[in-house]
This record gives structure tokens, C-alpha cells and sequence, in this order.
């Protein structure tokens, strides 16, 4: 058997590190274009950003892969490098497609992830690989400590300077830019707007960056070396304030501390911080790295410390969880007390083993990969039907409603309505058909409320006034129409002359309706029988058409390149898409009524000549 020491396998690994360029950048130019591929659908609307279940894990796979395979090359075997290639792009696909289906259809905006899947996925994705690659290198199922450490600090290190390296050149392009506009030259600033540059560019930087500081791998364990070096004299501060902060809380009480919002958290914030800091300290466990006395009795200080300071913070969780229920930000903070649990009572035995003359904190590296694994496992199962936070905290919410343990008037519906997804849709229009007369009635406010501040009692958002510019030059609005509004109506976004309105009776009346035309489409308002403006419905055909040749609503509207026919409430003829008002994006589904009449006529928007075709 051949030597496995760290340094061996280095060698073994960096032999062929020089020759595993062109492959990397090969990989950074895939990325770039799949990227690129992914933002043109996205500004074009056209496949797959038509399709959010689809883009999501497009986006997740083209982001996170790609990393996986550079960080792969060179490090492991090229069968495991091609499994686990398969593995995690699978997994990226499937948590990405669950991530886009449990969001609430409205609230579906392009990228379609939500922000909290792409931090916690990349976690999970650098824990996985850092546990498989010393297991690779080894030919183990459980590498020595040693690797682990050694794999895993360094691919932090790198990966920092890599998005360091990558900002920079970014950086130095923008100050070429600007030297040469001080000259007059705008075409490599302009050059550097453009995606299909920026974004190959990026990519390729990346992966040049990865190359590089693998290639360098002295210099980067020099810089590991400093760092946890500086890292590590950190500790006895953190050991020393959360030491004082435990003996304060007999003489302040809990009271205060559960009054903050934030106290669980914060204390969650210390406790890996304390595991961090200890890790710093502690290294690989040879006694090379051994660090002074200080330093190691501040780590066993450290290791105790993290016993009363989880148990705290899960007592704090579980009161809030027994007055309140379940959310999703409680549910991911128990996993995170979870995981904080195993590193408490391993760093608490590896410190009593180390008062009893044992190796000094020996027990900590088992407690890291068992830690390692919960923290992986756990985010995956967050972020999958398993244990779907939103899911979980609807059906505990229901069941406090249901009991009785809430009164429907105390209930958070707007938790249901705007932070709960598909799932809390689905349990509101449960509750509407309530056979209780006050649930049903405050569930169907809530279907159709704007404004969840309403529904949790606070404060409704004032009302303002828009500035809205009315077509004609010159020409004035209706009477009661810049009025202010609230939240929910479309005229609420118009300020500094961003909307154009112009006054046109559309269905012969003789009462005059309003257009109001937006960067992105075409509102209509009409008087409803109480004399206050109505919105009616809206023409979204902005987004049916490439974004390099998307008409804007307000240029078309000042040069005359509207037209109503007929009566009533018109269709678009938009570039030879037709647009019923009220109906689906790019035309698709059948278009709803509007209030009071039927949609027969339709209004057609007139190309221009080939010579006026920009907006002025």
C-alpha cells in the first residue's frame, strides 16, 4: 500500500495540478455560457425562464456544479469525480425544482430561487465534498482527521481568494474603462455591459483563480497558516465575553433576554463562532500545530462554554415555539441548535477528557464529521419535502387555530398568505370554507389582501400620492384620479414622472377611462358606480417580446400608436399577439371579464417605421 500521509497524497495529487488548465477553463467557459444561455431566456421570456420548475434548477445546476468539478479535478479519482458529479447535479436539480414549487405562483420572480436555498445549499455542497474527497484520497470510508482538515481549509482559503481574485480583475476593468472614457473612448466601457462578455469572463476568471492557487499550494497552506494562527488569539476573547455574559444571566434573569427578537439567534451567532475559533486553535491535532497553553485552555473553556449557551438557546426557542408555534425561521433555528448540540457535548467530553490527562481535546475530530454530517443532512431535508419548513409550520398553525390554542382574530393569516408559498394558499382557501363564520371570513380577506401589515393589525402603509405626467402635453387627468392610494394599486410605483395616463372614453359612453401606461405595460381605470377610480385590469404584453425589442407603453401612448376600435373594454394587437385585458402572461389563459361588460374590441398597436423604432 502506498504512503497516505497528507504530504504523499499532495504530491500525488499536485504531480499532474500544472496539466488540469485547459480542462478547468474549459469548465469556467461552460458555466459561462450555460449562465449566459440561462439570462438570455430570462430577459427574452422565452424557454425555460417560460417555465420557473425548469429554470430554478438550471440556474442551480449551471451556479453550483460547475464549482464541484473544478474543485474535483486533480483531487479525486476520475470515477468518483464523475459520480459525484451525477450525484450533485441531481440533487442540485431536484431541491431546485422543490425550492420553485413550494413559492406562491404571484410572488415567481426571475431568478425563482428563493435567496435562503442558494446560502444553505452552498453550505451543504462544500460539506458533502470535503467529507467525500479525504475519503477519496484515502480509499476509506472515513479518512483521518488530518485530511480533513488539511482538504477542508485549504478549499476555504482557496475558494476565498479565487472570489477575491475575481472581484479584482473586475476592479482593474472598470478603472480601464474609465481611463479611456476620460479620453472619449466608451466602447470597452460599453463592452463591459454587455452579458455575453461580462459573464463568460467571470466564469473563466474563476476557474483561472482555482487553477492558480492550486498550482501555488505552498503559498496557500502559508496563508491557511497565517490566518488560523491570527484566527486562533481570537479565542480567549470570545471564551472570556460569553464566559461573563453565562455568569451575568442569574443576576439579570431571562426575562430581558427573551424580550429581544433576536437572543436565540445571536446566541447561535456565539456558538459558532466559540467552534470555529476552537478549530482555529486546534488544527489537525499534531503536535506540530500544538498551540500555547493559553490558547489550549481557552479552547477547553470554550468547549464547556458551549454546553449552557446551546441549552439557552434551545430553551428560549422552545418557549417561543410553545407561545407562538411553529415558523420556518424557528424550524431552521432548531436545526441549527441541533447541530450546535453535537458540537456542545463533544467539545464539552473532549475538554473533560482533556482535565484527565488525556490527549488534548482528542474527541473534537469525531465530533466535527459528526457534526459535518447532521449540518449536511439537515439542510438537505430543510430544503426538501422531508422536512419543508413552510409545511411543517402550516400544519402546525392550522392545528393551534383548530384546537382553539389561537383565536381565529389572534391568527396570523398573513403568515399564510405572503410567507408560506404554495402550501399556505392551499390552507387559507381550506379556512375560507370554514364551517366557523369568523375564520372563513378573515381567511377571505385575506386572499385578496395587499398589504400583510393589515392583517397582523399594525400599521397600514400610509397612502401617497402618485406622479403620474398626463398625454397630451398640457392635457389634465379626470378629477379624484392622482388622488392618493395605497399599496396594491398600480399608480402606487409611478413617482418622478416614471407613468404616462391619458383619458380616453373606450367604450362610448360618453364618460372618459384612463390609461396608464408603466415601463411594462397598460393599466385601465374606470369609475366604479360610487364615482372612485377602479383599477380594471391591465395589458402585460411588455414582457411577450425580447427585452432588446420590447415596446415601452409610454412611447406608444405619445406617438399615437394606440388605437381603440370599437367598444368596451379592447384586446392589444401587440407585434401580432393578441392580449386580452386580464389575461396570462404573453397572452396564455383565457382573459377575464372586466367589471361589467365583455371584451370585443380591441386595440391595435401600429408598428412604426423601421427608422423610429427607439423610444426618444
Amino acid at each position: 500500500m502506498t504512503d497516505q500521509t497528507p504530504n504523499a497524497v499532495r504530491a500525488e495529487m499536485g504531480a499532474g495540478a500544472a496539466g488540469l488548465a485547459p480542462l478547468r477553463l474549459a469548465v469556467g467557459l461552460i458555466q459561462g455560457a450555460a449562465l449566459y444561455g440561462l439570462y438570455r431566456a430570462g430577459a427574452d421570456t422565452v424557454w425555460p425562464a417560460t417555465e420557473p420548475r425548469l429554470f430554478g434548477p438550471l440556474l442551480l445546476v449551471a451556479l453550483f456544479l460547475p464549482v464541484v468539478v473544478l474543485g474535483g479535478l486533480g483531487r479525486l479519482r476520475t470515477p468518483t469525480l464523475l459520480i459525484w458529479t451525477v450525484v450533485a447535479g441531481t440533487a442540485l436539480a431536484l431541491l431546485g425544482w422543490h425550492d420553485v414549487a413550494r413559492q406562491a405562483a404571484e410572488r415567481l420572480n426571475e431568478p425563482f430561487l428563493s435567496p435562503p436555498t442558494l446560502a444553505f445549499l452552498a453550505v451543504a455542497l462544500f460539506i458533502a465534498h470535503h467529507l467525500l474527497v479525504p475519503a477519496d484520497q484515502e480509499r476509506r470510508p472515513i479518512a483521518a482527521f488530518a485530511r480533513y482538515f488539511d482538504v477542508a481549509w485549504k478549499a476555504g482559503v482557496q475558494l476565498a481568494l479565487s472570489i477575491g481574485f475575481t472581484g479584482a480583475l473586475w476592479l482593474l476593468l472598470f478603472l480601464g474603462a474609465g481611463l479611456f472614457g476620460l479620453i472619449g473612448i466608451r466602447a470597452f466601457g460599453d463592452l463591459l455591459s454587455e452579458e455575453w462578455f461580462a459573464i463568460p469572463v467571470t466564469t473563466l476568471t474563476f476557474a483561472l483563480a482555482v487553477h492558480l492557487t492550486d498550482v501555488r499550494d505552498g503559498l496557500i497552506r502559508g496563508v491557511r497558516s497565517v490566518a488560523l494562527m491570527l484566527l486562533s488569539w481570537l479565542l480567549p476573547v470570545i471564551a472570556g465575553l460569553t464566559g461573563a455574559f453565562l455568569l451575568a444571566l442569574p443576576f439579570t434573569g431571562l426575562e430581558g433576554l427573551w424580550n429581544q427578537g433576536s437572543a436565540t439567534a445571536l446566541m447561535l451567532v456565539a456558538a459558532a463562532a466559540l467552534i470555529v475559533l476552537i478549530n482555529a486553535a486546534y488544527q489537525d491535532g499534531t503536535p506540530e500545530t500544538r498551540p500555547p497553553a493559553v490558547l489550549r485552555w481557552a479552547a477547553m473553556a470554550g468547549g464547556v462554554l458551549l454546553v449552557p449557551l446551546i441549552g439557552v438557546a434551545a430553551w428560549g426557542l422552545a418557549l417561543r415555539v410553545g407561545q407562538h408555534g411553529l415558523t420556518p425561521d424557528r424550524i431552521t433555528a432548531a436545526a441549527c441548535v441541533l447541530v450546535g448540540a453535537v458540537h456542545a457535548a463533544g467539545y464539552a467530553w473532549a475538554a473533560a477528557a482533556s482535565l484527565r490527562g488525556g490527549a488534548w481535546m482528542k474527541p473534537l475530530e469525531r465530533t466535527n464529521l459528526l457534526g459535518a454530517v447532521t449540518a449536511a443532512g439537515l439542510i438537505v431535508a430543510l430544503f426538501s419535502p422531508v422536512l419543508d419548513p413552510a409545511r411543517l409550520s402550516v400544519m402546525d398553525q392550522t392545528a393551534r387555530l383548530a384546537r382553539g390554542d389561537v383565536k381565529p382574530a389572534d391568527f396570523d393569516f398573513a403568515f399564510l398568505r405572503f410567507e408560506s408559498g404554495r402550501v399556505g394558499e392551499a390552507a387559507l382557501a381550506r379556512l375560507a370554507a370554514s364551517r366557523d363564520a369568523e375564520t372563513a371570513r378573515l381567511a377571505k380577506a385575506a386572499q385578496v389582501a395587499e398589504d400583510q401589515g393589515v392583517l397582523r393589525g399594525e400599521s397600514e402603509t400610509p397612502p401617497r400620492r402618485p406622479d403620474i405626467a398626463a398625454w397630451p402635453r398640457g392635457a389634465t387627468l379626470p378629477e379624484g384620479f392622482l388622488d392618493e392610494v395605497r399599496v396594491g394599486d398600480p399608480r402606487w410605483n409611478c413617482e418622478r414622472n416614471d407613468c404616462l395616463a391619458e383619458a380616453r372614453d373606450l367604450d362610448g359612453d360618453g364618460t372618459p377611462e384612463v390609461l396608464l401606461a408603466t415601463p411594462y405595460n397598460l393599466a385601465l381605470f374606470a369609475r366604479d358606480p360610487d364615482g372612485v377610480w377602479a383599477h380594471e385590469g391591465d395589458w402585460p404584453f411588455a414582457i411577450c417580446r425580447p427585452r432588446d425589442n420590447r415596446p415601452d407603453p409610454r412611447q406608444l401612448m405619445r406617438s399615437g400608436q394606440l388605437e381603440a376600435r370599437d367598444a368596451r373594454w379592447p384586446d392589444l394587437m401587440a407585434g401580432g399577439l393578441r392580449l386580452s385585458l386580464n389575461s396570462g402572461p404573453c397572452g396564455k389563459g383565457e382573459p377575464v371579464a372586466a367589471a361589467g361588460g365583455t371584451p370585443t374590441v380591441e386595440v391595435e398597436v401600429i408598428e412604426p417605421p423601421a427608422t423610429n423604432t427607439k423610444a426618444r
